[in-house]
């Protein structure tokens, strides 16, 4: 008997948009020049979708494009991302993420297609799915087909929750009138998109979706089997992306919501007390919120890569941090409005006027000014989730011709 070795890992039996389409031989773009908007998590088996398409014989690769965080993944949040060479096939690289945010007409020029592969996490103020409708724009401007390689939804495709974006409070961070966690995936949000003339100009555009194979909504990531490779730099682990959608309302106030260590938006710290700590911790407790244990931490964050100069860089803060005990039960909105509106009454027992510092990012966040107002206003935690069940179910009655799985 062999000691020492890692039990061998079974093949997983989900097969993303882009590993069908290269089981394919990439038939589907045969004889066209095509553009990839992408980043590191565009992996068929080991390998790049860039290097396989470079490498297909019947399909030029004409462009790549990158957006926020850049074609391999690596900067930090808002960081601007700068074009190039993609030094393995000698493709002209551009970016997606700094004073254009759409392809240009220039770029895109002689290019037959588009083809769009970013692993999405289902949180609308992700800003990868902003990136893909503004690039559907230019496609259909251009005359060019949009090719949507589809992957799994980290939540899935049933948990849907959220404030329903007001179009008043359209930003980068939100641009579509979506619940904050959509349960859809990023080739059926296109769908859904499209569908609903979410962005002027795509009525006409030629989009198509290469669906996930054995996919099924009821499906969260561990259940595929594939292996998490982190979309951004805060997001190292799939437990983050689960949190995700209701921790990062966190940036909007004046904490540091993990950022600077190894658990970015599963613990959240303030120059405050240990005393403090306790008590938000005790708070969190009363509420026995469903599949996360909750305990009081005292860390220090550290610039590192990813994470430059963030929040209370090298001061100890006081706060809380989550462990994900049962994933099937975690609601991560429900999660993040209890563990925000507990901080944001201990701020106010302790006179922290400033707690709310970014209060124009909050209501981008939360894609409504209603938020911030139920909070000054003292409404309870279960009523604020309340108040946007109605929106949310119309939301998902209308999201249903877009569904795929």
């Amino acid at each position: 008997m062999l000691t020492g070795c890692a039990p061998e890992q079974e093949p997983s039996p989900i097969r993303p948009g882009a590993e069908v389409l290269a089981g394919n031989d990439f038939e589907r773009l045969s004889g066209q020049r095509v553009g990839v908007i992408a980043n590191h998590t565009a992996r068929v088996d080991t390998a790049h979708l860039v290097d396989r398409l470079a490498a297909a014989p019947d399909v030029a690769l004409g462009a790549i494009f990158a957006p926020e965080h850049g074609f391999r993944g690596t900067a930090g949040a808002g960081e601007a991302i700068e074009g190039g060479q993609d030094p393995r096939t000698g493709t002209p690289v551009y970016s997606l993420y700094d004073d254009t945010r759409r392809p240009t007409p220039e770029e895109i020029e002689g290019l037959d297609a588009l083809v769009f592969d970013v692993q999405d996490v289902g949180a609308r103020f992700y800003t990868y799915i902003t990136t893909m409708g503004l690039a559907m724009q230019a496609a259909a401007e251009a005359d060019l087909q949009f090719v949507v390689l589809d992957r799994p939804n980290p939540l899935g495709g049933t948990y849907t929750s959220g404030f329903v974006l007001e179009p008043a409070h359209e930003t980068f961070v939100g641009r579509y009138p979506i619940p904050v966690a959509y349960g859809l995936t990023i080739g059926e949000l296109a769908r859904y998109v499209q569908a609903e003339g979410l962005l002027t100009g795509i009525e006409s555009l030629d989009l198509s979706v290469v669906p996930v194979e054995g996919w099924a909504r009821d499906m969260q990531w561990p259940d595929t089997g594939l292996e998490w490779t982190p979309p951004s730099p805060n997001l190292p682990a799939w437990e983050t992306a689960l949190l995700y959608p209701g921790m990062c309302f966190f940036e909007g106030v004046r904490v540091n919501e993990g950022r600077g260590t190894n658990r970015p938006f599963l613990r959240v710290g303030a120059p405050w007390s240990p005393e403090a700590a306790q008590r938000v911790v005790d708070t969190l407790r009363t509420y026995d919120l469903a599949g996360v244990a909750v305990d009081t931490i005292a860390y220090t964050p550290r610039s590192m890569r990813g994470a430059p100069s963030p929040r209370f860089e090298g001061e100890r803060v006081y706060g809380f941090e989550l462990d994900v005990t049962d994933p099937d039960e975690v609601d991560p909105l429900a999660v993040g409005i209890h563990a925000l509106h507990a901080m944001y009454r201990r701020a106010q027992a302790l006179g922290d006027t400033d707690f709310v510092s970014r209060p124009d990012h909050l209501t981008r966040l939360a894609g409504t000014d209603r938020l911030l107002r139920l909070l000054r206003t003292g409404a309870s935690p279960d009523s604020i989730i309340a108040s946007w069940q109605k929106e949310v179910a119309a939301f998902r009655s209308r999201r249903s011709s877009a569904l795929l799985y």
